[in-house]
């Protein structure tokens, strides 16, 4: 059991649930834009086109519109979206917008827990006023001692944060669902790691972690409670 440690979660699909909502909207996005037939590989074009906007423009629910808009051109052979086929992306999007913050089962009652003996932080990446609206939303964000919102997440986030807080690297976790950006970066500044997958994960933050035995792998948040 680990005492007055530094622990730093992440938000989406490890505090709330996320990207199932997303894939809700692709869900519904295929089933109008591609055939039963052509759907694997209609899939295949709009995780590229996700992989390429999301290098270039950022993340967050604007640069998911521009990549369902980009994937319905070249389903259509380059051509231009029509008004009518722009305002159907539109209303395929509004559950995004509209939507409350659904806690993931156990975290209310695990920070709250873990809040009266560590050092709570929060690091999230997108966009900066869209992230902000749901760690409002969430009604948790009191727990936190810090609120970090970044446009990527990279071995140098972890290392600037540690740097900037006065971080012991011995005395914190970094704690999150995504292989790519909260365990692989924040083990390679030298950070502690706590990993807790989540079936809905992004495909575009897989990463195969391999034998690494340095992170404690848990099965659900409310596991924290053993060892914090």
């Amino acid at each position: 059991m680990h005492t007055d440690q530094t622990l730093i979660f992440d938000a989406d699909d490890t505090l709330w649930e996320n990207n199932v909502l997303f894939e809700r909207v692709i869900d519904g996005f295929l089933d109008w834009a591609a055939t039963p037939a052509d759907r694997e590989p209609a899939r295949a074009v709009l995780d590229e086109i996700e992989a390429a906007n999301s290098a270039a423009l950022g993340y967050g629910a604007a640069v998911f519109r521009q990549s369902l808009t980009d994937c319905l051109r070249r389903l259509n052979g380059d051509r231009t979206p029509t008004p009518a086929e722009e305002a159907r992306i539109d209303g395929l999007l509004t559950p995004l917008s509209s939507r409350e913050i659904e806690l993931i089962p156990g975290v209310a009652d695990t920070l709250a827990d873990l809040a009266g003996r560590h050092h709570l932080l929060l690091l999230t990446k997108g966009d900066l006023e869209e992230q902000q609206r749901k760690v409002t939303a969430s009604t948790i964000d009191h727990h936190f001692r810090g609120v970090h919102i970044v446009a990527e997440k990279s071995a140098d986030t972890y290392r600037r944060l540690s740097a900037e807080l006065g971080l012991d690297p011995d005395r914190t976790w970094m704690i999150g669902n995504s292989p790519k950006s909260d365990i692989a970066p924040a083990r390679q500044a030298g950070l502690r790691t706590v990993f807790i997958p989540h079936e809905h994960t992004w495909v575009l933050e897989h990463q195969d972690l391999g034998p690494d035995e340095a992170t404690l792998r848990l099965a659900a948040f409310s596991e924290l409670l053993r060892h914090f």
